[in-house]
Order: C-alpha cells, then sequence, then structure tokens
C-alpha cells in the first residue's frame, strides 16, 4: 500500500501513433497502489496522460499532509482529495503537514507548547506557494480525466511556484 514509481507512467506502456484494439490499451489487468490509481481505470478505460496526472495529484496532496490515500481515515466515500478540499484555500495549515513548513514559523499567542496548527503564523509567500501547491494537487487528482490540469500546465505552475522569494529566507524541509 505504498505507491512506487511504476504507479505512474503507465500511459507510456503504448507507444504514440500506435494503433491498437480495446482490448490492447485496457486497463483491465494493469496494477496499480489502490489510492493512486484513477477512478476511470477501475471501469477498464484506457491509460492515458490524464490517468498519470491523477496519480501526480495524489502523490502532491500526500507530500504536503503526510496522509496516504489509502489510511483508515478515508473511508465511507472520503478520500484525500476532500480532507484537503474541505479546508482549501483558507485553513490549509489545519491539513498541511507541520513538518513542511518553515522552521521560522512561530505561535501566536499562547504558549510554546501550544501546538495548535491554526494559530501558527507563517509568512505570506509560504502561504502563497503552498495554496498554490494544494492547487495543483487538487485540480489534478479531479475525478474526470477532462477537467485535470495538463502536464504543460503544471510545469508552468511548479516553475512559477520556484520564483516566490522563499529560497535563502526560509528553510523549507
Amino acid at each position: 500500500m505504498v505507491a512506487h514509481l511504476s504507479d505512474f507512467g503507465l500511459a507510456r506502456l503504448i507507444p504514440p501513433g500506435e494503433v491498437i484494439s480495446n482490448e490492447q490499451s485496457s486497463t483491465i489487468g494493469i496494477k496499480g497502489t489502490v489510492g493512486y490509481v484513477p477512478p476511470e481505470y477501475g471501469i477498464g478505460s484506457k491509460t492515458s496522460i490524464q490517468g498519470d496526472m491523477y496519480s501526480f495529484g495524489i502523490l502532491v496532496l500526500e507530500m504536503l499532509t503526510k496522509r496516504r490515500p489509502n489510511e483508515d481515515m478515508f473511508e465511507d466515500g472520503h478520500h484525500l482529495q476532500t480532507y484537503v478540499k474541505v479546508v482549501f484555500p483558507g485553513k490549509l495549515l489545519e491539513v498541511v503537514s507541520p513538518s513542511i513548513l518553515p522552521r521560522q514559523s512561530e505561535n501566536i499567542g499562547g504558549t510554546s507548547s501550544d501546538s495548535s496548527k491554526n494559530m501558527m503564523q507563517i509568512h505570506p509567500s509560504v502561504e502563497k506557494c503552498l495554496r498554490s501547491l494544494f492547487k495543483v494537487g487538487l485540480t489534478c487528482s479531479l475525478e474526470s480525466p477532462h477537467e485535470r490540469m495538463n502536464a504543460i500546465d503544471v510545469l508552468r505552475e511548479l516553475n512559477s511556484i520556484k520564483s516566490f522569494p522563499l529560497y535563502g529566507e526560509y528553510n523549507i524541509a
């Protein structure tokens, strides 16, 4: 139940431009890790780049929250995406893993033993970065393959995030 590199890039199993039958392009029989495989693969859809984007989006959300999509807490219709969606964009500190926040973050009010994440103050650039990363994760992992962010837009967004004034000023773990 741990994502492996083999869970990604399933769309590359079929060379571009190759004429194939429905049996060859079906995802029936393709193995993947539960929680990372897009929903359409469960009904036998063709492998696609959109399916790879779904897996990427789940991985991004997992890295930001330190929650696996197949945890026991995600039952009865709840999943990693809804866990993040209910707090996006205003209350991301409720779900973000403290291990990825800058070490310079300080609690506002209360004592140093008060570990409430929603009392934590973070730099606006860090907050903007987190919001953008969560947006990428959520948009890539939408249920409908046609609504997911494409790889080119993801690359643009990630390059844009790199330009945020975080490096040198903050040590992001």
